[in-house]
């Protein structure tokens, strides 16, 4: 990917937050690379080179810079963006799918040769999938090595290197010093909350309207699963090697992240999943531009800039959102994911170096002990769950949906797929591909797959005409409420139309 000498000089020169994560300067002379907005004084121009990502500039033999610490940067917002093959591959990567898989692992997610992702991932990044990966492992290990108590042959294995050698020497290589170096320089403690408790900063680029965020999120909230309190969103996770918590409080200039893990291993998959469900590497400078050119929304952009777009962290719970949610409101959804959860509820572990405790989630007790009218209270006690999987779906009673039949099947339909592997939901999925696949399954329309790609694939550009919160939102706003003229109308937000679903939804 080619970058714009002068463009991007000018972006250091007045250290513009706004291109943080979109490319890493390096400087020659001094042999670090850093965010465009560091605070240093401006290098000469002879002296710059500019990368599309922190492994290019690592490849090129460059440490990361201590003092803006380029690594923590926001991620790229093309990634949210793009749908090729290389956004699919630096979505998978994030999620951690090469430390699990390897590169073949990768490749065969993407349906390309290993030799053919390598040159494509090179051309566009700077880096291959190896460096990339690498990249990420670094950056997981600091956090690591400055929040928790953790040994460094822990560490190691945790942040997905092979040996205590490589994790030595890659730590060593990208910040310019050994490990134990880095935790004596922080001199910081281990988080609050016991062992397997982090607690990060998940940076974005302002402005972020945080009470939009906590709105949308709490309306559809599942009790048992995700609860907003006090300015704080958590939920469960269910992450490759095992449950998880996330606590996500949004604060000035970055979100503060406390995350429960049973694995350390799941650490980047964790943090890659949270920043996708709260759209936190998205442009909202440029999304609010576009949006802000149609008088019918300028008035609305302006009282709420940076509004985000919900997204999720399990693509098969927000398809069963959408097939539940079909013709019915908000509420009424709830209460039947509500229903479903309670006969799928069962004991969760404690949190990690608690004492041995039984933790009971929603819908199940101890012998001879009521349930709690109000789950959430007792959730402080242990772990909220993540959403069950298909396998669990697939097993549930007929009169425990509590839904019409054929809505009922499809949610079947929808589980088997997703068991048996040909429909991919996950954030490296094809949209193109995986939309086709969900509009033929019986009883999925193009609202409900419309739905889907939004909040489960990311996709920023999809609009819901005939949705009739969209349609109340835009006869509030002046707009027509026609699903065919609001469609037509809707090609001037154009590639942002899924945010001006958000703002249409706010307004109805």
């Amino acid at each position: 990917m080619e970058l714009d000498f002068e463009r991007c000089y000018r972006a250091v020169d007045s250290r513009d937050q706004r291109f943080d994560g979109w490319f890493y300067t390096g400087v020659t002379s001094t042999g670090i690379y850093c965010r465009p907005s560091c605070p240093a004084t401006t290098p000469k121009r002879q002296n710059v080179r500019f990368f599309p990502s922190a492994a290019a500039a690592q490849t090129a033999g460059l440490r990361a810079c201590r003092r803006c610490r380029p690594d923590a940067a926001p991620g790229s917002p093309q990634w949210d963006v793009r749908a090729d093959v290389v956004g699919r591959a630096m979505r998978l990567i994030a999620d951690g799918v090469v430390d699990r898989d390897g590169i073949p692992g990768l490749a065969a997610r993407l349906g390309y040769t290993e030799r053919h992702l390598h040159r494509m991932l090179r051309a566009e990044m700077g880096a291959g999938p190896l460096a990339l990966a690498r990249a990420q492992r670094a950056q997981t290990a600091r956090t690591l090595i400055e929040t928790t108590g953790l040994s460094m042959a822990e560490i190691a294995f945790a942040a997905g290197f092979g040996s205590v050698r490589q994790f030595n020497d890659t730590v060593r290589e990208v910040y310019g010093t050994a490990p134990s170096e880095l935790r004596t320089a922080r001199r910081r403690c281990p988080a609050p909350g016991g062992a397997g408790t982090i607690t990060l900063r998940l940076a974005y680029r302002p402005p972020l309207h945080a009470e939009a965020l906590l709105d949308f999120l709490a309306l559809r909230a599942l009790p048992g699963v995700e609860e907003v309190r006090d300015g704080t969103y958590r939920r469960g996770l269910r992450l490759p090697h095992g449950p998880g918590e996330a606590a996500l409080t949004p604060a000035d200039g970055h979100v503060t992240a406390t995350l429960r893990l049973t694995d350390m291993r799941d650490l980047a998959p964790a943090v890659a999943r949270c920043r996708r469900l709260l759209d936190l590497d998205a442009d909202p400078t440029a999304v609010d531009g576009t949006l802000a050119a149609d008088p019918a929304l300028a008035r609305a952009v302006a009282a709420e800039p940076g509004i985000r777009l919900p997204r999720s962290v399990d693509g098969f719970e927000m398809a069963v959102r959408a097939i539940v949610g079909q013709q019915v409101s908000v509420r009424s959804a709830r209460t039947t994911l509500t229903r479903l959860l309670t006969h799928l509820s069962r004991p969760t572990r404690s949190s990690p170096g608690s004492v041995d405790q039984e933790v009971y989630a929603l819908g199940s007790a101890p012998p001879g002990r009521e349930l709690l009218d109000q789950p959430a209270e007792g959730a402080e006690e242990g772990w909220l769950s993540g959403f069950p999987g298909a396998e669990e779906v697939l097993g549930v009673p007929d009169e425990v949906f509590g839904m019409p039949a054929g809505r009922r099947e499809t949610i079947r339909t929808l589980a088997r797929a997703v068991a048996d592997g040909p429909l991919d939901l996950a954030p490296g999925g094809d949209r193109e591909e995986t939309v086709r696949r969900l509009l033929a399954l019986p009883g999925i329309g193009p609202w409900t797959a419309g739905y889907v790609a939004m909040r489960a694939l990311g996709d920023p550009d999809v609009m819901l005409p005939t949705d009739l919160a969209v349609r109340r939102g835009a006869a509030t706003l002046g707009l027509p409420d026609d699903p065919l003229t609001l469609d037509a109308y809707a090609d001037r937000w154009r590639p942002w139309r899924s945010y001006a679903v958000i703002r249409l939804w706010r307004a109805g």
